[in-house]
């Protein structure tokens, strides 16, 4: 299976975007937008914004987990990756994030 974003509603009414790596890991979900439009728009900042180191920042939760989050060009967060208990595999997270994340294709999962 090859890498996909997946377009979606949540039972919130929003709409959420996510990355599937080819291993079908979850590597990166959006926050909720009130349209679909702007969960299309996230997608798009992330294919701009993937391959540049400078707009992940890297973090540590307050249960000593690694995660990083994806900026965009205005500095807002459009992506959240999974949880990690290493730094070598949020890392590697990353890089699956740069990879992908430029030309993956867009699965639409709202029916519209």
């Amino acid at each position: 299976m090859a890498a996909r974003y997946e377009l979606f509603e949540g039972i919130d009414e929003q709409f959420y975007f996510r990355l599937i790596a080819a291993n079908g890991e979850q590597i990166l979900r959006s926050e909720g937008y009130v349209s679909k439009q702007g969960a299309q728009n996230g997608i798009s900042s992330v294919r701009v914004n993937s391959p540049l180191d400078e707009q992940y920042e890297r973090k540590i939760s307050t249960n000593d987990q690694y995660y990083f989050v994806l900026k965009g060009g205005n500095w807002e967060i459009i992506g959240v990756s999974q949880m990690y208990t290493t730094r070598d595999s949020r890392e590697t997270g990353i890089a699956s994030v740069k990879a992908n994340g430029p030309d993956a294709p867009t699965h639409d999962l709202t029916g519209e």
